[in-house]
């Protein structure tokens, strides 16, 4: 068995940041919620330029220092050069364990003898990706996948042909910093804070890509004109191009904020009375393709954090997480139906209260110190080197 002692843990991630990106957030709450458990974590990037710890800690609502440490990478070689270069490095370092989103990284590392956990977020990619995966399932040093939803295991199970054993993976949905919805304000004081009219109020947080549910929230908002809608996120093009269509159809009851630090995002979702996650079905995330079927949008388990009534549209893959006691649903692009919960919400305070504290209580199960708990629990079961 392992030491209970700290350990050194490598976490090797291509992600760019800082960035206005959810994986980008996702790694690094994960390090964050790894070093709150007593390790002594380092994050190894691909290279750029250094930034300051207060600029990363506004960014990504941060508390927890840990080191950063870049890497040259050619775009010639599709970050696999990187890959090696970040193992290479782990193995001076004497790393105890290797945690990573990029198989390339996961392959090389265990296939070296070192422990590793691989997290999925989607499908293996690339010409190489199902490739890669399977020879990393195939190595003999101990090793674990971990998948965000029991969907996004059945599809690559499907996809690869081949299946991690029991012992050999988790389920692990993404999480929420608890600690930061802590002692929310109500929506009228979260509104006054802010210096947002008072009105009843109805919040979508999240990326402006196709199929996230703007497309139906524009008609939603003409339909209710009595109600605010705050639209968080958005790259400043997105922006602009979703405010030049609201003042073409003369929609005024919609608010876009651009992006939001995720240190101030607790106050605005906290600002509305309902949260929507109007998903379609068929959506993308930063990097293209349809994780529909798969996704644990971040979003969701913050939704959960603030206590308010969730609208989502009924996806199987939401369901892993969310119930008929924590959220109202309504069937996917049926605009009729989501405007039909939607005034539901509206006028039944006690539907909205009941939702909100199930929502609350529900959140407390996906804490990202928790999550990582349970993944270092199965570490620490494998053998010592």
């Amino acid at each position: 068995m392992w030491k209970r002692d700290k350990m050194k843990i490598a976490y090797i991630s291509t992600a760019e940041i800082p960035s206005t990106r959810a994986n980008s957030l996702q790694v690094m709450k994960v390090c964050q919620a790894l070093g709150q458990l007593g390790e002594d974590v380092r994050l190894y990037l691909p290279g750029g330029a250094v930034v300051e710890w207060e600029k990363l800690s506004e960014t990504y609502g941060l508390e927890e220092r840990f080191p950063i440490l870049r890497f040259t990478s050619r775009p010639l070689f599709k970050r696999i050069d990187f890959a090696f270069r970040a193992v290479s490095q782990a193995r001076r370092d004497s790393i105890d364990l290797v945690y990573t989103r990029v198989p390339w990284a996961a392959l090389i590392a265990r296939a070296r003898g070192m422990k590793t956990v691989l997290e999925m977020h989607d499908l293996p990619t690339g010409r190489f990706g199902p490739m890669v995966y399977r020879r990393y399932l195939r190595q003999r040093t101990p090793g674990l996948i971990v998948y965000i939803t029991a969907a996004l295991k059945e599809v690559i199970d499907r996809a690869t042909g081949v299946e991690a054993k029991p012992g050999e993976f988790m389920i692990s949905p993404d999480g929420v910093d608890l600690a930061r919805y802590e002692q929310l304000p109500d929506p009228h004081q979260a509104r006054a804070t802010l210096g947002l009219p008072e009105n009843f109020t109805a919040l979508y947080a999240g990326g402006f890509y196709p199929g996230r549910g703007l497309e139906s929230l524009e008609p939603l908002a003409q339909a209710f004109p009595q109600v605010q809608f705050l639209w968080v996120g958005g790259t400043p093009e997105q922006v602009a191009h979703w405010q030049a269509r609201l003042d073409a159809s003369n929609i005024k009851n919609v608010t876009l904020t651009g992006y939001v630090a995720n240190s101030r995002l607790p106050l605005y979702q906290a600002a509305a009375e309902v949260l929507l996650m109007p998903y379609s079905q068929s959506f993308g995330g930063s990097g293209g393709g349809n994780i529909a079927r798969v996704s644990s949008p971040l979003k969701l388990f913050e939704y959960l954090a603030s206590g308010r009534a969730i609208l989502a549209s009924d996806l199987p893959v939401l369901r892993e997480v969310l119930s008929d006691q924590t959220a109202s649903f309504y069937q996917p692009e049926d605009f009729t139906d989501l405007c039909q919960k939607f005034s539901q919400l509206i006028s039944d305070q006690p539907m909205r209260k009941r939702l909100g504290e199930s929502a609350r209580e529900s959140a407390q199960a996906y804490d990202w110190k928790s999550r990582m708990a349970e993944i270092l629990k199965i570490i620490h079961t494998f053998p010592i080197k």
